[in-house]
């Protein structure tokens, strides 16, 4: 298995990291063997810079600039000076054939560790899930991955392997089909709980979609000028619906949710169709 792996946190973000060398192999988890095969390839492409909450942003009229990077002696990719579906469309348009030979793919994109839960509607601010998506619609198939934080210092390393055993069991069903895209949310793990390690159950879930209680702090500048300043937390939301991703992340499970990009309201489709018939 070939596996293209980017994020919103940015090439060096501590959640990338943690999850590239879960993947890879190593720790005190073993190997990743998905179908009992060891890893193929796992080729990091991610932004240059953080890039977090920048939806489904493309760039058209900046170059897009690649380097290399060495992030530790573990991993190495190429960070792309742009969001992250740019990152997902280069590499799968240029960057993956220039790699691994001219109309080849990778067989799964896996967009994240993200520092932070994307859940609910937050799904259509992120760019974690937006690089998924992306790479969805292109035609392979996609998990986005995210950490949900706590009051606690975040332990990535653990939260990357529940990520990995995560991913194991659903491609323990077979390769996932083209166009396929889910979003999976692990519950925090911190440095000071001694059951960060515990296996967590896997709930298949939908997305809650109660908007948020925003709420922003009003202040002056030095110069006078006005501003504002976001201040309330992405995980409270208006309403929690009972069986949603919001509840069950906040209930302790990791979550999986399949997602779609057609945004087309069907049920609503046929009632425009009627009422705007020439």
């Amino acid at each position: 298995m070939r596996i293209l792996l980017t994020n919103d946190d940015g090439i060096r973000a501590p959640g990338i990291v943690a999850l590239h060398h879960a993947l890879a192999g190593g720790g005190d988890a073993g190997a990743f063997r998905p179908h009992g095969r060891p890893l193929a390839a796992l080729f990091p492409v991610a932004p240059l810079t953080v890039q977090s909450a920048t939806s489904h942003g493309v760039t058209f009229h900046e170059p897009l600039m690649v380097r290399p990077v060495t992030v530790d002696e573990r991993m190495r990719g190429l960070a792309v000076d742009a969001r992250p579906a740019d990152c997902v469309k280069l590499a799968l348009t240029c960057l993956w054939p220039e790699h691994f030979g001219e109309g080849s793919r990778p067989d799964l994109v896996i967009s994240g560790m993200n520092a932070g839960a994307n859940c609910g509607i937050n799904v259509i601010y992120s760019g974690t899930v937006a690089a998924a998506l992306e790479a969805a619609f292109l035609g392979v198939p996609a998990i986005a991955l995210s950490l949900q934080l706590g009051d606690g210092e975040p332990d990535f390393d653990c939260g990357a392997l529940h990520a990995r055993r995560a991913v194991e069991a659903v491609l323990a069903h077979g390769p996932l089909a083209p166009h396929t895209c889910l979003s999976i949310n692990i519950p925090p793990c911190h440095h000071d709980d001694p059951a960060r390690h515990d296996p967590r159950p896997i709930r298949v879930c939908p997305m809650n979609t109660h908007g948020l209680n925003d709420g922003y702090e009003r202040r002056v500048s030095p110069a006078g000028d006005v501003y504002y300043w976001a201040n309330r937390s992405g995980l409270d939301f208006r309403q929690t619906d009972p069986g949603s991703d919001v509840h069950e992340l906040l209930a302790g499970a990791i979550t999986l949710t399949p997602l779609k990009y057609d945004l087309t309201s069907y049920e609503r489709l046929h009632l425009w169709q009627a009422e705007l018939h020439t």
